[in-house]
C-alpha cells in the first residue's frame, strides 16, 4: 500500500462539511489520503478514527482520516465522488469522539438525501 496526501480531497470535504453544517466535525482534526494497491474488493474510501485509548496514549484529541482507494475513486463521476465523501463523513459521530456512525445510519437513502441538501444549498448560495 501507498498513501498519498490529498490535499484537493481535503479542500472538498470541507466545502461539504461547511456547505452541510456538520459543525460537529473538527475540520482542523480531519485529513484525506488517496493510496493505491490495496487487495480490498469492493471498496471506494474509508474513515479511520483514533480510538480514545490511541488519544490517551498519545496525550492526543480526536483526530479522523478520510483514505479513497484511487483505483475506484478516481474513475468515478463527480457525484459520485461527492457522495463518497459525505458517506465518510455521515461516518463520524456527533461527539467527534474517535468512533462512528454504522451502516444502520449511513446507507445509500441518507447519503443520497444529505447529497440533495448539499446540492440545494450549494445552488442557493449562488
Amino acid at each position: 500500500m501507498k498513501y498519498y496526501p490529498a490535499f484537493d480531497l481535503e479542500l472538498k470535504t470541507k466545502e461539504i462539511i461547511r456547505t452541510l453544517r456538520m459543525s460537529h466535525v473538527r475540520e482542523d482534526r480531519i485529513a484525506c489520503f488517496k493510496s493505491s494497491g490495496t487487495s480490498s474488493r469492493g471498496v471506494i474510501a474509508r474513515c479511520h478514527g483514533l480510538s480514545k485509548i490511541q488519544q490517551l496514549g498519545l496525550k492526543t484529541e480526536p483526530f479522523y482520516v478520510i483514505e479513497f482507494i484511487t483505483e475506484v475513486f478516481d474513475r468515478m463521476s463527480e457525484e459520485e465522488k461527492t457522495k463518497t465523501i459525505i458517506h465518510e463523513l455521515m461516518h463520524i459521530p456527533n461527539n467527534f469522539g474517535g468512533g462512528f456512525r454504522h451502516h444502520n445510519f449511513v446507507n445509500r437513502k441518507s447519503v443520497d438525501k444529505m447529497y440533495k441538501l448539499f446540492k440545494d444549498l450549494k445552488n442557493e448560495n449562488h
